[in-house]
């Protein structure tokens, strides 16, 4: 017996037809099927030469075109050459069109782009969580952004928040009993932002932490003094990586993000 063939043809990579075709196969166990997927068809000579093929081993046609003209040419030739041959997608595309009364942007490969995207953020959660608090300073020279600051400036919740914009962010507590790992004075200071509150405000924040936790608020890590010298610590490192530095004593997380991203680009075009 002869093995079936299917063609696979699309204006993108195929994943999304290829995916169908293959369910659809799965359905029919008396045997292996050859199925050869055709990508990237941007022209009618592609549909042609591809048709010639695919006539010569009377294969199945499957296809997802998103070009309204390369549809119609691909299915009125495969009527002419007596191929079979499946829209994929088109009546579903024509079914939107007339459901939610918009027209589709009928661009190629935009599903891929999704999942591109999609990939991209998980990556960047991943890292921000990885290169969390100092905890690894082989992410410093990784990332896209180095953020810098003392304990409960919103480090954490602002790599978090830039990883879900597809930024790597890698963050590190400054402390004075600990020297600041050697990477980050060796990165780029422009990829640097130092996080600055006022001792004031990082007081009152600390104290509200030791409430959450059920502890009270006159240990060391909400005294005043204590705070004033972590912040002039900071303020030196800061100044010898030669970074931009954020007052984030009043900002929302939301604010200072953007704030970054902003710096960021600024940086880039410098």
């Amino acid at each position: 017996m002869v093995k079936p063939f299917v063609y696979i043809m699309s204006d993108s990579v195929g994943e999304t037809a290829e995916l169908v075709v293959k369910a659809a196969l799965s359905q029919f166990n008396d045997g292996p099927f050859d199925v050869q997927r055709i990508p990237y068809i941007e022209d009618e000579s592609i549909i042609d030469e591809t048709l010639i093929q695919a006539k010569e081993h009377e294969a199945l046609i499957g296809f997802t075109l998103v070009s309204p003209e390369l549809r119609k040419y691909l299915l009125k030739r495969a009527e002419e050459e007596e191929l079979e041959c499946v829209d994929i997608m088109g009546p579903m595309i024509d079914s939107m069109e007339r459901h939610f009364g918009r027209e589709p942007r009928l661009e190629a490969g935009l599903v891929h782009k999704l999942d591109e995207d999609y990939f991209k953020r998980v990556e960047a959660i991943e890292f921000a969580v990885r290169y969390d608090d100092g905890r690894d300073p082989r992410g410093i020279k990784k990332a896209d952004i180095v953020l810098i600051g003392v304990s409960r400036t919103s480090k954490t919740p602002l790599s978090q928040y830039l990883a879900h914009k597809r930024l790597k962010v890698a963050n590190v507590p400054i402390v004075p009993e600990v020297k600041p790992p050697k990477e980050l004075f060796e990165v780029d200071p422009r990829r640097c932002i130092g996080l600055k509150i006022t001792p004031e405000k990082l007081n009152d924040i600390r104290k509200e932490r030791l409430k959450a936790l059920g502890l009270g608020d006159e240990a060391s890590y909400a005294n005043l003094e204590r705070i004033k010298q972590e912040i002039s610590y900071f303020e030196g490192i800061v100044e010898d990586i030669g970074c931009e530095v954020i007052d984030v004593s009043h900002k929302a997380v939301e604010e200072t993000a953007n704030k970054i991203i902003h710096t960021l680009r600024t940086n880039g075009e410098k």
